[in-house]
């Protein structure tokens, strides 16, 4: 069962360092996405939502700090992870980025191998559903990067729609999300999906489940949550 790959997008003017990330990254299984500017990065996320933001502080037409100020304004992106990449280091300029709503901070010249490092960290504090960590719940196993699901020791099978919906749901559990929250959660609020999309992908899912499907609660008036209770 083959999973689409949770994007980057990398704002960032000097070709040599947008060549170095992007190799590193697509190398650790990220898709990358590359602009050059605070502009093409703003229309970029009026199109796609990237699971983070490695964001330079020098760009040309704006500082990062200026499209950093933009995103946190802008509700739809509350938390949405964003990493600062700058030549800055002194500390008045870190806690300058961090007052803005960076999430972290890395400082050129930086090895990829930190990079990389940071941004699992960072995903997995803020984007659990992305992390490449086996999450599991009572007798359910979901392995992200080989997109298994097991009940009890036993493999399951789930078509593509399920599979990112209960990776979700195991991500945040005992928590109830409503039909349009999963909807811009798990396909993305440039999809356009009805909230009756929803009820027939918990259907097949708790069908696929088997015995485990009575983890998949149903909030009425409210939503769906995970639970082992």
């Amino acid at each position: 069962m083959a999973t689409a790959q949770p994007t980057i997008l990398l704002v960032e003017d000097e070709l040599a360092i947008v060549e170095l990330v992007s190799f590193t990254l697509k190398g650790a299984g990220w898709a990358v996405d590359a602009v050059h500017d605070t502009s093409s990065a703003w229309d970029y996320l009026q199109h796609k939502r990237p699971q983070l933001v490695l964001l330079d502080w020098m760009l040309p037409d704006q500082t990062g700090l200026r499209l950093l100020s933009r995103i946190r304004a802008d509700r739809n992106f509350a938390t949405l992870p964003v990493i600062m990449l700058t030549a800055k280091s002194m500390e008045e300029d870190k806690v300058a980025g961090l007052d803005q709503g960076a999430d972290d901070y890395i400082t050129k010249p930086f090895s990829p191998r930190e990079l990389n490092a940071r941004i699992k960290a960072l995903i997995r504090r803020k984007a659990p559903e992305h992390s490449e960590l086996e999450m599991r719940a009572g007798p359910l196993a979901v392995d992200p990067v080989s997109c298994r699901v097991s009940v009890d020791g036993q493999p399951v099978e789930m078509g593509h729609a399920e599979f990112k919906l209960l990776r979700f749901l195991i991500a945040h559990p005992e928590r109830v999300f409503t039909r349009g929250q999963l909807l811009d959660k798990v396909w993305g609020d440039h999809v356009v999906l009805e909230e009756r999309t929803v009820d027939v992908h918990v259907l097949r899912l708790r069908k696929a489940l088997g015995a485990a499907d009575g983890m998949i609660k149903t909030v009425r008036s409210v939503g769906y949550m995970l639970s082992e209770k």
